[in-house]
């Protein structure tokens, strides 16, 4: 597969199509979102359907998991910040979160 390269985005452009995610607090353009599930097995669930999708578009979001809670951080790697990937990945784990 060919994937283009992404164009960057600000944070602020980034943060108003993805309302439920916050910057991070350090010096990287990045954003991440806590989830919390009932137990284990449904928060790796979700980290599963989230790393498929990430495969599938070829962005791959920072993943950590502590039993029932999932952190997801999402940064466009190769151009050292956020770009329409982000917001395309975030939108897609924010509706798979609501199902």
């Amino acid at each position: 597969r060919i994937f283009q390269m992404a164009c960057k985005l600000s944070i602020e452009e980034v943060l108003l199509n993805l309302k439920s995610w916050r910057s991070t607090n350090d010096e990287r353009d990045a954003i991440t979102r806590e989830f919390k599930f009932l137990d284990f097995k449904s928060a790796f669930s979700f980290i599963t359907k989230v790393a498929l999708k990430a495969e599938e578009i070829g962005h791959h979001p920072e993943l950590y998991n502590v039993y029932n809670k999932v952190l997801i951080t999402l940064t466009t790697h190769d151009i050292q910040g956020l770009s329409e990937k982000d917001v395309k990945l975030g939108k897609y784990i924010d509706n798979q979160y609501e199902k």
